[in-house]
């Protein structure tokens, strides 16, 4: 079973779900189809496998970190962790969490992240809508970032930055009266790193989180 779910990551890595078939899969292990029947039922289940895989691996490095006296700060380390698992393999995103029942790396990781808000002054309530927040900003941003750039990105027509100055004077081109807020941030807009939002929308959903713990 290692060995397959080794090579069926290195497709999803290659080129994303779509690549991952049972044949391809077949050939990169040098036996035939009817030999992946024997660890896995269908596509879906092998892709649920697959995350779960790599969620293992992701979840070995953050039993590793040393923790600290503030879940906060716990929390903060432990989502670095998965957005930057995501951002490496983009395609992890959609089947994160996807089935409990065979992923039993992405529920432990759920279960780590809800440990520290036990050490929080939190209903349950408030504990489920926390992590569910920390997973959400983490997994969209992550898939977010970790697509694929346009076409003329990747053919080096132009490059990032030049990419976003488009959108950006077009955004400067709208009725300011129509569009104000828009016009208020087009400038911050323009360049920005993709990283830097992601951390800042973390620290707000951290610093939220802090603030109703001592509330």
């Amino acid at each position: 079973m290692e060995s397959v779910l080794t090579e069926a990551v290195a497709l999803l890595d290659e080129a994303g779900a779509p690549a991952l078939t049972f044949r391809a899969l077949a050939q990169r292990l040098g036996g035939g189809v009817a030999s992946i029947y024997w660890y896995v039922a269908s596509k879906d289940e092998l892709l649920d496998r697959a995350t779960d895989h790599v969620i293992g691996m992701m979840l070995a490095d953050i039993e590793e970190l040393p923790g600290s006296d503030d879940p906060i700060d716990d929390l903060r380390a432990m989502a670095l962790k998965l957005f930057d698992a995501i951002v490496d393999r983009p395609w992890l995103g959609a089947y994160f969490m996807r089935n409990t029942g065979t992923q039993g790396n992405s529920l432990r990781l759920y279960e780590r992240l809800g440990q520290q808000t036990l050490r929080l002054d939190l209903t349950a309530l408030q504990r489920f809508h926390a992590v569910s927040a920390i997973v959400g900003v983490v997994v969209g941003s992550a898939v977010d970032l970790g697509q694929e750039p346009p076409q003329e990105v990747l053919d080096g027509a132009v490059d990032r930055d030049e990419f976003l100055g488009r959108y950006a004077q077009t955004w400067r081109e709208l009725d300011p009266e129509k569009f104000p807020f828009v016009h208020n941030i087009v400038d911050e807009f323009d360049g920005h790193d993709d990283v830097d939002q992601f951390r800042s929308a973390l620290e707000l959903t951290l610093t939220g989180l802090r603030l109703q713990a001592e509330a």
